[in-house]
This record gives C-alpha cells, sequence and structure tokens, in this order.
C-alpha cells in the first residue's frame, strides 16, 4: 500500500515538473483541444457523431500542438484517410 502511495506521489510531482517546462501556448491549445472533444462527447446522442467544423477545427488545433503531445493523441485517421491500421 505505501509503495503504490509513493508510487502515486513520484507520478504527480514529475508530471507536474513537465508541466512547469512547457509554454502557456502549447496549454492553452492543449485545453482548447480538450474542451472542444468534451463538447462533442456531451451532444445528447448515443454516439457523438463528428460533423466536418468539429473535425476542422481538432485538425487545426492538434496542428498546433508539440509533436511529443500529437503522438498521444487517442483519435487517429482512419486507413481510409491515409492513416496506418493499428
Amino acid at each position: 500500500m505505501s509503495v503504490r502511495l509513493l508510487y502515486l506521489i513520484l507520478v504527480r510531482v514529475c508530471s507536474w515538473l513537465v508541466l512547469l517546462g512547457r509554454s502557456s501556448a502549447s496549454k492553452n491549445i492543449e485545453l482548447l483541444v480538450l474542451r472542444h472533444e468534451v463538447a462533442v462527447l456531451r451532444r445528447t446522442q448515443p454516439k457523438p457523431r463528428w460533423d466536418w467544423a468539429d473535425r476542422a477545427v481538432l485538425a487545426a488545433l492538434i496542428r498546433l500542438l508539440p509533436r511529443a503531445l500529437r503522438t498521444h493523441r487517442r483519435s487517429r485517421p482512419a486507413p481510409s484517410c491515409g492513416g496506418t491500421a493499428a
């Protein structure tokens, strides 16, 4: 139990240190991307449907993120759109 607690504290401190090293513009862009994703997910439809405007906003904002953050995004292009099959 105490080892797990120490691990969680260490992970939290390391994430704060990484956050301190990032620029405020990078943090603001990431917040905009996350807020837009939440807005799409809050729609009342059982399965969120992304229209062309949603895709355009996310594509524009994600391109402004640093490369390291772009590789960790959950949404990936479909193989039919030029992405690679996983």
